[in-house]
């Protein structure tokens, strides 16, 4: 098989005129987008060629400290053909010494030490074809030089034109990336790269699989890259038929990498050079006695490529490619090699130019995305804090027509949490004031009857937001001529869908009306999105970056919080709703249900794969129940709680590490890192990315105004002479039992994810404003006391008569 490296190539190069040869591979093949993210530096974002060319020798993350963005050298060529890559000792401790601990040469070495043979053409290509030595057994300058292809199990050949290209005279030692090419520089460089794939295509043998890779970037921004399979292909649950070579171990126990012993391929010769020097004489590993690809494969045929590391249709990314070399060889992937085969994906549009077309506006989203965030945040940011404000203001105000009347006219004030029933029925029928006249009376000048109307609505679009952020995907925001305007739009379009159908029906007189219909849309929108396959996160200004890597599927700790605050919140208001008609049990049955369904889905493998989530999402959904119920939240109860969301969590990630190794998830990935004994730099890794997140003032101020507004202005006597919290409170104790839950979520999601603060910001983002919209409501329904009077705290939320054990 041969294994094109095209550094920086995008879909957006790709022209029928421009670039024929890749244009008739993509026509005839399976394509994707690749993420190409290497070791990350901390002086740029792109990844540059020699990084993409390790990453590919190591099957995980890699880089180098003072060669990434030039050219890589030419290795230093021995008289029987082969090679060596000179300062190969360096880049191997380089790599050894990051917290990925990338293995460089495990392609090369896991393919020779099977008893195959490996060429390179080209000094990038020689990254990738080196044993752990630093060793090629068979280098030329062009693939033409190499001689006869079916000598060699593996063929890596570099096209390096859009590099040189970009790089030009950077000098070897440099370390900031050269200016982007100009639009008719970088065509004139990707049809230099197309003639070249050109030439390499006729001197293949039939049957040969031919992988085209971008395998890093050529520019200052990182982008989503080329990826095209042609030839015979992996196709999903059709086993590998090899053994691994002597001395290998598989992955993992029962590992689809390391397929069942006593099929296929050979061992190593006695004509293999012992030195990894010359050029061996051998039918390719996996290929029959004819030359053609690996037998019981069906062809690549066009179509989409996928890969289970993305779980993506239309998305790979360039750790895989190391894993799918291997797999189409029948050769068993190292230990440590991160990536998942390439296998036929969904259709693709039939026409070349409509494929091609597609997987450019995928690059075009994400790349927008990447420009569009750090402003959005801010303004979010910004908006919200004055949101806040504003609000504050308006609770703090008198109430229209207090000044006029005496307080006898009230009438009675509702009765305090110590007397007041859990379930009041009838209640909603005697004070039931509309959201469109709520309070309304005569101007008085201290801000008319508008006033908490306004407020009210705000508040619901507001605790809309963070999941219109999602939503929005829906819409092709990105394609649209100013994208910062038209996501802001689409989203507040969102927010305000979801804010109308909280108050379209009778619901709205409940305090929990709203809160409930936004809450549980909240929920539900997030759980089918994981259950079919995450796309709502892709590109998603609070979801993922492929171009960056991050992750690919399941819950992104922001989902998360979102997900987790909106479950925990639309339960309470249905178990508030069901205690109300006297079905308190029942609703505690409900949320028990439902609440363990997310939790599940939350941390399932096949679903949300949140490894973080589950503990916070147990303990915070624990209190809510423990006071739903009326009992006590001890700190032995808080304990045990807390060790059975650990011991939950780890039965998932070792039935997950249990499936075959190319099955795993991030879950059974680190129960092999823990076996390993290679899990404390990930964890390392992950406390100084949580810690590190408190530098985000945005989000920290967020947070802390978030709070200071719940407990500082709803939990404070108003002007209408009552906790506006309190008020809730007595009126849906549901609330909170919720709201407790939401703030414990919060906490420990911010302890034990590498998002940190981001946690608490978006989970606030959503309880704070929905639970002003209910304390706005309560005061609405309530009589209100003379000015300065202030209700008492809020009881417990166990019914009448029954004391709280």
């Amino acid at each position: 098989m041969v294994l094109v490296g095209v550094p920086g190539l995008q879909w957006s190069d790709l022209s029928q005129d421009g670039t024929p040869n890749l244009w008739a591979l993509t026509g005839r093949g399976a394509s994707a987008s690749m993420s190409t993210r290497a070791y990350p530096r901390p002086d740029r974002a792109s990844t540059c060629p020699v990084a993409g060319w390790l990453t590919v020798s190591a099957g995980r993350r890699a880089g180098s400290a003072a060669q990434e963005c030039a050219l890589p050298q030419a290795p230093q060529a021995r008289a029987d053909g082969s090679a060596g890559v000179p300062g190969w000792a360096e880049l191997s401790a380089f790599n050894a010494a990051t917290s990925y601990q990338a293995v460089i040469g495990s392609l090369g070495q896991a393919v020779r030490d099977a008893g195959g043979s490996v060429a390179a053409a080209g000094p990038g290509a020689a990254l990738a074809a080196a044993d752990k030595s630093g060793n090629i057994q068979r280098y030329a300058d062009s693939v033409a030089a190499l001689g006869e292809l079916q000598r060699y199990s593996l063929v890596v050949a570099d096209v390096d034109d859009l590099a040189r290209a970009w790089i030009g005279g950077t000098p070897a030692s440099a370390s900031a990336p050269g200016p982007d090419l100009t639009p008719a520089a970088r065509a004139q460089a990707a049809a230099a790269a197309d003639r070249k794939v050109g030439e390499i295509l006729p001197l293949l043998p039939p049957g040969a699989t031919v992988l085209v890779a971008g395998l890093s970037d050529t520019s200052a921004a990182a982008h989503l890259h080329v990826a095209i399979a042609t030839g015979t292909a992996d196709t999903p649950g059709v086993s590998p038929s090899a053994t691994a070579a002597p001395g290998a171990s598989p992955p993992g126990e029962g590992s689809a990498d390391a397929p069942p012993s006593g099929t296929g391929a050979p061992g190593p010769s006695t004509d293999a050079p012992s030195s990894g020097t010359g050029t061996p004489s051998r039918a390719p590993l996996g290929a029959d006695a004819t030359g053609g690809g690996p037998q019981g494969r069906e062809p690549y045929r066009h179509g989409h490529l996928t890969a289970s590391s993305t779980r993506q249709d239309a998305l790979v990314a360039v750790t895989d490619v190391t894993t799918t070399v291997l797999r189409l060889l029948d050769v068993p992937a190292p230990e440590g090699a991160v990536g998942r085969p390439w296998v036929q994906g969904g259709p693709a549009p039939t026409s070349t130019s409509a494929t091609v077309t597609e997987l450019a506006d995928a690059d075009l989203a994400s790349r927008v995305l990447v420009e569009v965030r750090a402003p959005f945040f801010a303004v979010f940011v910004a908006v919200q804090l004055l949101f806040y404000g504003l609000a504050a203001l308006a609770m703090r105000r008198r109430p229209p027509g207090a000044a006029k009347r005496r307080p006898a006219d009230l009438g009675a004030p509702p009765p305090g949490p110590a007397n007041r029933p859990a379930a009041a029925p009838h209640q909603a029928d005697v004070d039931r004031v509309d959201p469109g006249s709520a309070g309304k009376g005569p101007d008085d000048g201290t801000g008319g009857w508008w006033v908490p109307v306004a407020t009210q609505v705000l508040a619901v679009v507001s605790g809309a937001i963070a999941v219109s952020t999602f939503l929005a995907q829906l819409v092709p925001w990105w394609s649209l001529g100013h994208p910062m305007a038209a996501l802001i739009a689409t989203i507040v379009g969102f927010a305000a869908l979801l804010a109308a159908l909280a108050f379209a029906g009778p619901w709205r007189a409940h305090p929990l009306g709203p809160l409930t219909v936004v809450a549980g849309i909240t929920s539900l929108a997030l759980l089918a999105d994981v259950m079919t396959g995450s796309r709502l996160q892709v590109n998603a200004v609070t979801g993922y970056e492929p171009v960056t890597g991050g992750r690919f599927y399941g819950f992104g700790n922001i989902a998360f919080a979102v997900y987790a605050t909106g479950t925990i919140l639309a339960l309470a208001g249905v178990a508030q709703a069901l205690a109300e008609r006297g079905r308190r049990v029942l609703g505690l049955c409900v949320c028990l249900a439902y609440g363990l369904l997310a939790i599940f889905a939350d941390g399932w493998p096949g679903w949300g794969a949140d490894f973080g989530g589950v503990p916070a999402f147990v303990l915070g959904f624990a209190v809510f129940v423990l006071l739903l119920a009326g009992r006590r939240v001890t700190l032995g109860r808080l304990a045990l709680v807390a060790a059975g969301g650990a011991v939950l969590v780890g039965l998932i990630a070792v039935a997950d590490w249990l499936r075959p190794s190319d099955q795993r998830t991030h879950l059974g990935a680190f129960v092999q890192q823990v076996a390993d004994g290679q899990a404390l730099p990930v964890v390392g890794r992950k406390i100084g990315a949580m810690l590190g997140t408190l530098g985000n003032w945005q989000l920290t101020a967020l947070s802390l105004a978030a709070l200071a507004f719940l407990f500082l202005v709803l939990a404070r006597p108003t002007r209408w002479g009552a906790s506006a919290l309190g008020l809730a409170y007595a009126q849906a104790p549901a609330l909170r039992a919720g709201l407790f839950g939401v703030l414990t979520t919060a906490l420990a999601g911010f302890l034990v994810n590498d998002s940190g603060i981001a946690i608490p910001a978006m989970a606030l983002t959503v309880a704070v404003p929905l639970t002003l919209a209910a304390s706005i409501r309560a005061l609405q329904r309530s009589a209100p006391t003379t000015s300065g009077r202030s209700s008492a705290p809020a009881g417990s939320t166990a019914p009448p008569g029954r004391a709280a054990r």
